[in-house]
């Protein structure tokens, strides 16, 4: 099984390549690992460590313009492999694709990143533009 923790260097540029006018949101769909893999080794669990994360990280994301939009608690999977489980499932949203940038650059960020890379076993970020919401799917409004 491959696990996701960080972007690669060519999607990032993809990502910061298509800078577009508007809005972004991204989903987020993690999995913790059970105990954090920090480098000094201290004994916390990822979902602690995903915390500190949060906190440390609010700060820069919030100054920025940025926003939860939605937020969901997994359940189970209907269609799709079965042994993918997410403990953490949201939707931010960024003012632009340069804020989000800005914030990936920032120093307190760039800090507080290193809990997020000690607590997460695997990750889906999916970039998404926003569109309108409506009663049908499929192209219907």
């Amino acid at each position: 099984m491959n696990d996701y923790i960080d972007p690669t260097k060519e999607a990032f540029a993809e990502f910061r390549g298509n800078d577009r006018q508007g809005p972004i949101h991204m989903l987020n769909l993690v999995r913790f690992r059970e105990k954090a893999a920090y480098p000094d080794g201290r004994d916390v669990t990822g979902a602690e460590a995903y915390a500190a994360y949060g906190r440390e990280s609010f700060p820069v994301f919030s100054g920025l313009g940025g926003r939860i939009v939605w937020r969901g608690r997994f359940e189970m999977i209907l269609i799709g492999p079965d042994d993918q489980r997410w403990d953490e499932c949201f939707i931010a949203e960024y003012p632009s694709v340069s804020a989000f940038v800005d914030m990936v650059r920032d120093p307190v960020y760039r800090e507080a990143v290193k809990h997020r890379q000690a607590a997460v076993r695997d990750s889906r970020l999916v970039r998404l533009a926003p569109a309108d919401v409506g009663s049908g799917f499929g192209g219907l409004a």
